[in-house]
C-alpha cells in the first residue's frame, strides 16, 4: 500500500488536544481503544517500550504524552500506516522508532532486543468471523490475518524477565489469549470494560508478566459511561475516564488485597 495522500487524511485531537494525530479518513480510524490501552501500562521513564501492530502509532503516542523519557518501539506491517506512525511522532515531538513488517518475522535487530513493556491491540475478529472490508486498511485492521495466539507467543519472547504484555482485545477470546499466556506468562489480570452498569463487557484488558507467579485475577469491569442508558447528546463518560481520554490520565488498576 502506498503512502497516503493528505486528502485521504483527517488530523484529529487526542488527550484534549495534547496530541494531534493523522488517519485515513476511509481506514482504520482510533477510537477510545487504543487511549484505554496506553493508559493502562505502568511505565516509567528509561524503560524500554514495544507496540506489535502500532497502525499510525496512537498507543505510542498516547503512552509518550503521558510518560517523558522511554524508548518507543512500534512493528506495522502495512507501509503507508508505518510512515503515517512517523509522520505522527514527528509533528507531535515525540520520537518513536517504527520497523516495517511481519510480527511473525520480526527483523533481526529487534529480535536481538527486549523490552520492558510490550502492547497489543489485535485485530478483534478471527479469520472468517466477520464481513470483511472493502478498505484494505480497515480489513487487515479489524479482521485477523496472524492467529492470536502468535500475537502472545511473539509478545513473550520480546519481553525481558519481570517485563508486561498488555493487551486490548474482545471479551469472547479470552479463552484463546489465556490459553497462549500458559507456560509463557503468568500474574495474569483481566480488566472488562463495560460501556454501562448493568451492560456485558464486550472488550478486555489483559495484564500479564514474564516470569510471574502471581495468583489469576478477574476484576470486576471498568464503567466507562454513567447511568444505566445514553439519554442526551455528547458523551456521558464517568470522571475516571473523561481524565484518561481528555487529559491523558493513568488507568487505575484495581490493588491485590
Amino acid at each position: 500500500m502506498s503512502e497516503f495522500e493528505d486528502s485521504a487524511l483527517s488530523c484529529n485531537d487526542f488527550l484534549g488536544g495534547q496530541l494531534r494525530l493523522w488517519q485515513p479518513k476511509d481506514g482504520y480510524r482510533a477510537g477510545v481503544d487504543p487511549v484505554l490501552l496506553a493508559a493502562s501500562v505502568p511505565a516509567r521513564s528509561g524503560q524500554r517500550i514495544l507496540e506489535l501492530g502500532c497502525g499510525a502509532g496512537q498507543v505510542l503516542l498516547c503512552l509518550g504524552a503521558r510518560v517523558p523519557g522511554i524508548d518507543l518501539t512500534g512493528v506495522e506491517l502495512q507501509s503507508s500506516y508505518a510512515q503515517l506512525a512517523r509522520r505522527n511522532g514527528t509533528e507531535n515531538k515525540i520520537v518513536i522508532k517504527v520497523v516495517e513488517g511481519d510480527l511473525a518475522g520480526l527483523p533481526d535487530d529487534l529480535r536481538q532486543r527486549q523490552f520492558d513493556h510490550v502492547l497489543a491491540n489485535p485485530p478483534y475478529y478471527a479469520r472468517g468471523a466477520h464481513s470483511s472490508s472493502a478498505n484494505l486498511g480497515r480489513a487487515t485492521a479489524l479482521g485477523e490475518q496472524t492467529p492470536l495466539a502468535q500475537w502472545i507467543e511473539v509478545a513473550a519472547r520480546r519481553l525481558a524477565p519481570q517485563g508486561f504484555l498488555h493487551m486490548i482485545q474482545r471479551v469472547d477470546r479470552l479463552p484463546e489469549m489465556l490459553m497462549a499466556c500458559d507456560s509463557r506468562l503468568g500474574s495474569i489480570e483481566v480488566l472488562p470494560l463495560a460501556a454501562r452498569v448493568g451492560r456485558a463487557p464486550e472488550l478486555l484488558i489483559l495484564r500479564a508478566r514474564k516470569s510471574g507467579r502471581a495468583a489469576f485475577r478477574l476484576h470486576a469491569p471498568l464503567i466507562l459511561h454513567e447511568g444505566d442508558r445514553h439519554e442526551a447528546d455528547g458523551d456521558s463518560y464517568r470522571p475516571c475516564i473523561a481524565n484518561i481520554l481528555r487529559k491523558g490520565a493513568a488507568l487505575d488498576w484495581p490493588r491485590s488485597r
